[in-house]
């Protein structure tokens, strides 16, 4: 992958997580603070706990930080695969945001 492609699927990737975070402000009573800033892109939720996820240009990767840990992914086979086998991008981030919010959330490629 090219560093334009990688760029244009890391944007993606960040807008997805903004159009969904957006949603879930809309509809659920989660207070969820999104702020971003070139490639990095911060959730804070009520309990002042955060989510980091940012890209790794160089790499090629996007890294996601949460209370539960830090990972890595790459992009393989058409999604943001984990690099240590784990759960794919949006499965991890969906469980990370749900387990900081004390509440059910789902996040989506599609957003």
């Amino acid at each position: 992958m090219t560093d334009l492609e990688f760029i244009d699927r890391a944007e993606a990737l960040l807008q997805a997580v903004e159009t969904v975070c957006d949603r879930i402000n809309e509809t659920t009573d989660v207070d969820l603070d999104v702020q971003r800033s070139g490639g990095v892109m911060t959730l804070t939720f009520a309990n002042r706990s955060q989510i980091v996820v940012n890209f790794q240009k160089p790499l090629h990767e996007i890294w996601l930080a949460a209370r539960s840990g830090g990972y890595h992914y790459r992009w393989v086979e058409a999604d943001w695969q984990d690099t240590k086998g784990g759960l794919p991008f949006f499965a991890r981030l969906t469980e990370a945001a749900s387990q900081q919010a004390g509440q059910a959330l789902q996040f989506t490629a599609q957003g």
